[in-house]
């Protein structure tokens, strides 16, 4: 394999390869390619036949460790698309016992041009689709159904990490709930961009030297071979010069790694203690393993804080994106195999930590009731129910005396509130509900 031998020389040589989503699309797009020529007349059968057949041996992982470029190479993606020529044209000719050209056989009516940026947005879908979605999904209900076992947890409610008005357990993990919903939506949204491929615009998107019906007949065929929603696009200039719709999908995981950083930060803070902090949830899975080296018996929060870390890099790794999106003129992206690998990265990551977050964490958590009651029914933050009585000034003075100790109930019998009128002002369920408490006493 003369190219990739050469490549090795003048590649980089990081030791970083290719995932097997891509490796998949490329195999993907060489049977497709090889079929599409033997059914327009374009390509010998024989020779036709047994591309598709290695094609498909590559499709599923049998000659791997023979894709070796690096994934930083050439910035279209040239190396992994003559990689994948050489090693299908090699096994061809050994299985037929005659020659069969990486360039005239293998990617006839193609170029790495057009092949690159298909592999990558193939890849990027089939991550996205069947791993990333469906993880969103699952952590949204996950959230639904702990929100719905929580809806009657009282806790005192922070801003600023510091005491603000009761909330229930359940209304702060619905909102979480929500969000990852609507993350879903907005990742499949940014993900139907990245179903137009480019395959038949070959060199610099004019389809020259490819028959004119070869790039849809492709598409359809790796539609057919993934199960999902791939089209020949319509203007091949567009995808093979711009990886904006690329972009696009690594700014929706970004967003979505977001609020999964946020998340994660509220439950190792809701799990901190357990006596010298807040202590309102016990999350029993995370004992499985030893908290401390030294400390025995230490409970650590360590699938949040490995979840926190993934989503870490995700948002790094859309950064690195935006300057991999930019690369390239006129003709040309530059950026494909960093942001093909980054991009299945980014899915891949999200994908194992929310997985993991919601049936390890999320489906474990057990709200510690008493202690987070406690905490709402003695924050300072409760003299704000009756300052629509008695004013901002004033109240804000009651709680500066609550906040020195001063229980609520002291302060309103203070304030002329008889004991049935302070158990009535009291009362939780009002209090994390719209309304005016102290007009109705």
């Amino acid at each position: 394999m003369k190219y990739v031998e050469g490549s090795k020389r003048v590649f980089l040589n990081t030791g970083i390869r290719f995932p097997r989503e891509i490796i998949w699309a490329v195999g993907a797009i060489k049977y497709s390619a090889a079929k599409s020529n033997v059914e327009l007349g374009m390509l010998d059968k024989e020779i036709g036949k047994t591309v598709q057949a290695k094609a498909k041996e590559l499709m599923n992982g049998a000659h791997d460790a023979m894709m070796t470029v690096d994934v930083f190479q050439t910035g279209s993606g040239t190396g992994l698309n003559m990689n994948a020529n050489e090693v299908i044209a090699e096994l061809a000719a050994e299985a037929l016992g005659k020659k069969v050209h990486p360039n005239d056989h293998v990617n006839m009516g193609q170029s790495s041009n057009d092949v690159g940026p298909t592999a990558i947005r193939v890849a990027a879908a089939i991550a996205v689709s069947k791993h990333l979605i469906p993880s969103l999904e699952g952590m949204s209900k996950s959230l639904g159904a702990l929100s719905k076992k929580t809806s009657t947890v009282y806790k005192s409610g922070r801003t600023h990490l510091r005491d603000a008005l009761p909330v229930t357990m359940g209304q702060e993990f619905g909102a979480y709930a929500e969000e990852f919903a609507r993350d879903a939506k907005l990742v499949e949204q940014a993900l139907g961009y990245t179903l137009e491929l480019p395959i038949g615009g070959t060199a610099v998107g004019t389809g020259l030297n490819a028959d004119p019906r070869f790039g849809g007949m492709v598409a359809k065929e790796i539609a057919g071979l993934s199960g999902l929603g791939f089209t020949s696009a319509k203007n091949k200039f567009r995808p093979t010069r711009l990886l904006t719709d690329m972009s696009s999908l690594s700014g929706a995981m970004r967003s979505t790694s977001i609020d999964l950083y946020r998340l994660c930060q509220d439950l190792r803070l809701m799990f901190s203690g357990p006596l010298t902090a807040l202590g309102e949830i016990d999350i029993p899975t995370q004992e499985e393993v030893a908290g401390s080296s030294i400390m025995p018996g230490k409970t650590n929060p360590v699938t949040v804080e490995s979840a926190l870390l993934a989503a870490g890099e995700v948002i790094g790794l859309d950064g690195a994106n935006a300057y991999a999106a930019s690369l390239g003129e006129f003709e040309l992206t530059m950026g494909v195999p960093l942001m093909g690998y980054n991009v299945v990265l980014q899915a891949k990551l999200l994908s194992e930590a929310l997985n993991k977050l919601s049936s390890l964490v999320i489906g474990h958590v057990v709200p510690m009731e008493e202690k987070a009651r406690a905490s709402a029914e003695t924050s300072p933050a409760l003299i704000t129910l009756v300052s629509p009585r008695i004013g901002y000034d004033r109240a804000a003075e009651m709680g500066k005396q609550m906040a020195k100790g001063v229980s609520i109930r002291t302060a309103l019998k203070k304030l002329g509130y008889g004991e049935k009128e302070i158990n009535a002002l009291l009362n939780m369920k009002n209090l994390v509900e719209p309304g005016i408490p102290s007009k109705k006493v």
